[in-house]
């Protein structure tokens, strides 16, 4: 089995900073791409930030130069700061990875269970 478990979630006022931590444990040979979702009452499910293991970044237009991810890759974790957020930011936020639990398995996309955001005065 994998996990992905998710924290860092708060209330923070305009123009605060959060960073979101997202850990992958249990059977995993390989992971490809890890990033960081969120989604909005009433929205959709959307891409805030990815990167895959060879270091390449990908940002929502609405987020750049504001959050950054990365990753330790000893620990199989991603991370996400947040920086100058805006209420428009709240949301429940989640965080997925591209593995492989065994060399002749398949790519496989496993979710964590979402951290809520709240930005809020």
């Amino acid at each position: 089995q994998v996990q992905l478990v998710e924290s860092g979630g708060g209330l923070v006022q305009p123009g605060g900073s959060l960073r979101l931590s997202c850990t992958a444990s249990g059977t995993i040979f390989s992971i490809n791409t890890m990033a960081w979702y969120r989604q909005a009452p009433g929205n959709d499910r959307e891409l805030v930030a990815s990167i895959t293991s060879g270091g390449s970044v990908t940002y929502s237009d609405s987020v750049k130069g504001r959050f950054t991810i990365s990753t330790d890759n000893a620990k199989n974790t991603v991370y996400l700061q947040m920086n100058s957020l805006k209420p428009e930011d709240t949301a429940v936020y989640y965080c997925n990875s591209d593995l492989r639990r065994l060399s002749w398995t398949t790519w496989q996309r496993y979710w964590g269970q979402g951290t809520q955001v709240t930005i809020s005065s």
